[in-house]
């Protein structure tokens, strides 16, 4: 198998950089690299920014119905190229090429959503505030902004942050992950397409250097982040320390909620496929299943049975319904979490730790697992696990298992599932959670809202896309303005101005 060379893609080209660093891409389902990632040195990262900050200050000139046509231009290349993006999905990150398309069409939702940029930055207008005077609002681009994306989405996450960047008139440089980088390459290709002007929208590939150097440039105005609470915290301190705006969105232990009253059936489909879709590797996961008095038995017969009929296969499989693990560390860190719960008393209900596909023996498999009567002290509790591995925890009643989630530190989202619209509101007003699901497993909102947790999930007072990212992008200007007539007397005063 040849080997490709993964370049950057700095104002408006490929470039392979000044860095002569590198770091091998593999296939997950297979084990063998399929390509060498080009890393940026110091000198990378400052033309990166230079470009950028020159692109911006044209980019914010260009009208809105100018930059409108651009972003209608690249949703139909997107979705034009929608099959060649899911196969560059599948072939570094594994995920089966349905759930690589359905990434996709959640990126594509927010470009169409960026569109709309001419009325998402309407001012305000007050006449006669005082006597011949009026004021204005309006919202301007922050100039410079960055995204640190993680493997998980390598498409869908960064169309959450640079078509609403970019219609907003920033200029946006792109720093994917390393274990699946290929997809951000045709993103690039595909905007230079749509009529982007150079400089507007780079990648640049790297490691805690690059991120650094992103995080302290002083001519970087704002770091959107997407990944693990420890890593979301430090992006965070270190970038606001230098000045920068910033949304860190960190990592979950989502909780699904299932009442007695609930149809069981139904909730156990959307756990199986809310817990092991891919490969359990979604921030937005239910990795808890929350089994509320008599539920329990017959939930964990019941889940049982779908996790054993999950078809796992590599993703170009046509009937496969879930891929492997991005890498071999992640899978043994996975293993060893099960095993550390099965040794303190957990009843191992389903066991995917030695589980392969024939002919892929080399690929970083884990089978679905599902884990009861786990308790807080375990780490299967306690710890992302970050794989298609379901916990169930018994709780006696609804306010007991809110009071439960609200213990946990995290906030990222959560679900009911129930036939009662009295205990739904209970959950939905009580728990400290950002984004909720009644009877709907994995709640990410559309793009006409926003995305973004509470408490150890989320660090920053913004969430992504939506109204609230086009507040993020941009800051706001208040005009307060007088044309007197020639001559006449101007009303100035010593005092504080009134009206």
């Amino acid at each position: 198998m040849s080997i490709k060379t993964i370049p950057h893609f700095l104002n408006g080209a490929e470039s392979n950089g000044n860095g002569s660093r590198t770091q091998p891409v593999y296939n997950p389902a297979t084990g063998e690299q399929t390509g060498e990632l080009r890393l940026a040195d110091a000198a990378d990262l400052q033309a990166a920014v230079a470009n950028a900050k020159a692109a911006a200050e044209s980019w914010n000139d260009i009208s809105l119905a100018r930059r409108t046509a651009v972003l209608f231009k690249f949703r139909e290349l997107v979705a034009a190229h929608a099959d060649e993006l899911a196969a560059l999905i599948t072939a570094e990150h594994g995920k089966v090429i349905s759930d690589a398309k359905g990434e996709i069409g959640r990126g594509l939702e927010v470009i169409e959503f960026a569109c709309g940029v001419p009325q998402l930055l309407k001012g305000a207008y007050s006449d006669q505030a005082s006597t011949g005077i009026d004021v204005f609002s309006y919202r301007q681009p922050l100039g410079v902004v960055a995204g640190i994306t993680p493997f998980n989405f390598p498409v869908m996450v960064p169309l959450w942050m640079a078509p609403v960047a970019i219609a907003t008139g920033n200029a946006f440089i792109l720093k994917p992950s390393e274990r699946d980088p290929s997809p951000s390459l045709l993103l690039a290709k595909l905007w230079k397409e749509a009529g982007l002007p150079d400089g507007v929208f780079q990648v640049l590939h790297g490691g805690k250097e690059t991120v650094d150097g992103l995080l302290t440039h002083p001519d970087v105005d704002a770091i959107s982040f997407v990944g693990s609470t420890p890593i979301a915290k430090y992006v965070h301190e270190t970038a606001t320390a230098h000045g920068k705006r910033v949304q860190a969105l960190g990592g979950a232990k989502n909780h699904a909620i299932i009442l007695p009253d609930a149809d069981l059936d139904n909730a156990a489909d959307h756990l199986a496929a809310a817990a092991f879709g891919s490969a359990g590797e979604r921030c937005m996961a239910i990795s808890v299943a929350v089994a509320v008095g008599d539920a329990a038995d017959d939930l964990v017969i019941k889940v049982k049975e779908r996790a054993e009929a999950v078809k796992v296969a590599e993703g170009t499989e046509p009937d496969a319904e879930m891929g492997p693990i991005i890498t071999p560390a992640s899978r043994d860190r996975m293993k060893g979490i099960v095993t550390a719960a099965a040794d303190a008393g957990a009843e191992l209900v389903v066991d995917g730790r030695e589980f392969t596909v024939a002919g892929k023996e080399g690929g970083n498999w884990f089978g679905p697992t599902v884990i009861d009567k786990v308790t807080t002290d375990m780490e299967a509790y306690s710890e992302e696990i970050f794989g298609p591995v379901l916990s169930v925890v018994r709780i006696d009643t609804v306010e007991e298992a809110i009071d439960f989630i609200n213990a946990n530190p995290y906030g990222n989202g959560t679900a009911i599932f129930t036939s009662s619209g009295a205990n739904a509101r209970k959950f939905h007003r009580g728990v400290h959670v950002g984004m909720i699901g009644i009877n709907v497993p994995i709640p990410v909102p559309v793009a006409y809202h926003s995305f973004g947790g509470w408490k150890n999930s989320l660090f920053g007072d913004k969430h992504i896309y939506g109204e609230e990212g086009v507040a993020f992008y941009t800051r706001a200007k208040v005009v307060t303005s007088r044309w007197p007539e020639p001559k006449q007397h101007s009303g100035a005063s010593y005092n504080f101005p009134s009206n």
